[in-house]
């Protein structure tokens, strides 16, 4: 059925580098590289930055939890906090849920 086109018989060549597979395996450690310095570098940062900010906490911190809600903490207890978000309206909290920490005043100043 290959009146038309000739088949193309070759030898199998060595690569750029010399040697087959080299390549290969170079292609591939490029792209652990670019894994480590785009994603997984960055995401154990951000890791210890939170592990660091949740540790922190402290009584009569200002917060912001991941709902947007803002606060001071009035009570630390274990992995939980207290955070009073209105003039007695107090809420139990993870401590994990903080996004962030607010600069003294910032309540206050809203």
């Amino acid at each position: 059925m290959s009146f038309f086109i000739s088949e193309a018989l070759a030898e199998p060549g060595i690569d750029a580098l010399g040697a087959p597979g080299i390549s290969q395996f170079i292609f591939l450690g490029g792209f652990v590289l670019i894994f480590y310095f785009l994603l997984w570098r960055p995401q154990n940062k951000r890791q210890k930055e939170q592990k660091a900010l949740i540790s922190s906490i402290d009584k009569g911190d200002e917060v912001v939890i991941g709902g947007g809600l803002m606060g001071k903490i009035i009570k630390v207890d274990g992995d939980y906090a207290v955070l009073e978000i209105a003039n007695n309206t107090q809420v139990k909290i993870q401590k994990s849920a903080v996004a962030a920490t607010l600069p003294k005043g910032t309540l206050k100043a809203i």
